[in-house]
Parts: structure tokens; sequence; C-alpha cells
């Protein structure tokens, strides 16, 4: 079909709309956004709303850059970058659910979803097929490994590393196997990577140092993937906690 725009629709004349666009009644796309073919805004979404960052000036040229194929449902918002011509971007066949947001300067992959309410933070960056429960919210510079879980209402200020699932406040609850198993991994890398889970993800200990000490043993590109994910962020990470009854949490 053609790009279509419904009656009680706000679609800026200069926005950037690719082929096959839809954009529902009451949605709201400004004039610093480009939106991928394919992509489609429900109604009462806002994409490329200013920045909630007291210090922008609204006169800066910046961006929102939704890939094809996205889906924004309704009352989602996202926000353009603070930074003359930077971009916070959305990936192509992202799934945004009702009321979800993304802050400026985010950069989120290909083939995310984030669940009705999911809150991302500005700066925040997510992994490829990462999945955001509901309700949950991610610190502002937080970065989201790709084919993470967060868990519904999950407070999330440190980094989650690829694979990996956490819920409530910081609590890296495991690995999430079902994601991995999904992206249909030869048997040897999803031993490997549980393997390299068991040793790194302490409560305790340096997590920089000792991904790097492991870095070059690793035999697959899903190994490397996971340990190469703590040599960056600014923000620390997410461990394991203590159960009432004292044990550490591991992955299965």
């Amino acid at each position: 079909m053609a790009t279509l725009i419904h009656p009680g629709a706000y679609v800026d004349p200069t926005a950037q709309l690719g082929q096959d666009v839809e954009i529902m009644p009451g949605a709201v796309v400004t004039k610093w956004v480009q939106l991928g073919d394919r992509s489609v805004v429900h109604p009462g979404a806002v994409i490329g709303g200013d920045p909630q960052y007291l210090a922008f000036d609204r006169q800066t040229p910046s961006w929102v850059r939704v890939g094809e194929g996205s889906v924004l449902r309704e009352g989602v918002t996202l926000n353009r970058s603070i930074h003359a011509d930077g971009a916070t971007t959305v990936g192509a066949r992202c799934f945004f659910m009702a009321t979800s947001h993304a802050g400026h300067d985010c950069i989120v992959a290909d083939d995310v979803v984030l669940a009705n309410a999911a809150l991302l933070a500005g700066h925040v960056e997510v992994g490829s097929f990462a999945f955001i429960g509901g309700g949950a919210a991610v610190h502002q510079f937080s970065r989201i490994g790709e084919v993470a879980m967060i868990a519904g209402g999950a407070r999330i200020t440190c980094d989650v590393p690829p694979f990996c699932m956490a819920a409530e406040r910081d609590y890296l609850s495991g690995l999430n196997l079902v994601g991995i198993k999904r992206r249909n991994w030869p048997r040897e890398a999803i031993k490997e990577v549980k393997e390299c889970y068991r040793k790194l993800m302490k409560p305790t200990g340096n997590l920089r140092v000792a991904a790097a000490e492991m870095r070059d043993g690793a035999g697959s590109d899903q190994a490397r993937v996971f340990l190469d994910f703590f040599a960056g962020g600014k923000r620390g990470f997410v461990r394991p906690v203590e159960t009432r009854g004292g044990a550490t949490e591991t992955a299965s």
C-alpha cells in the first residue's frame, strides 16, 4: 500500500517518511523525524518531540530515526537528541507497546520489544532482540545487551550483559535461555556462554578484569560478544543477589 496519513494525525510537511508508512489518527510526527518503510505510528504517539532536558535549545536541529517495519503503539513517545545533528535511533522491526518511551539519544537496535509503559531514560543503549518488560524503567546511560530480558516493573540502574535476565532493582536472575534457543545457536556456543556466565557472574569481584582475562580463550562468537560487553559502559553491572537462605542465584 502507499503511505497513509489518517485524518486527525499531524505530520510535519518536512518529516521524512519511507514507503508504505501508516500514521493513525491523533499521532504526532514532528519535522525532526525519519520513519523507515512500513513503519506504523498508532494514535496518541508523539514521535520527535523535544528532549526532556532543561538546558535544551529548541532551535537545535536533531532527530529521531526509526527503522523499517517498526510499530509504535498508542501513546509511545520518542524524544529527539539533545545534540546538534544527533539522533535518537530505533532499529528495524522494533515493537514499542502502548505508552512506552525512549528518551533523547537512546540507541535501540533491531528487533527490540518494549512492553507497555517501559521507560528508557536518555542515552540508553539496547541490543538486538532484547525484551523490556511492562513498567520497567532503565536509568540514563545504562546498556541492555542483545537478547537480554528485563522483567516487568524492574528498576535497572546498571548495565545488563547480553543473553541475561534482570529483575527487581539490578537483580541478575540468570541467562535468558529461552531467548538464546530462539536464536538457533550451535550447542557448543550455548554451552560456552553458560560456562562463561558461571565463572564470571558472581556477587563480588572485578568483572571487567575477569572478562578480559577470559576473552582470549573464547571459542565462539557468542562468548566473545558476552565477554566484550564488560569492556565498555559507565554504570557498572547487574549482579546476582543472595536468596533468603544465603545461596547465590546462578544460571541453570
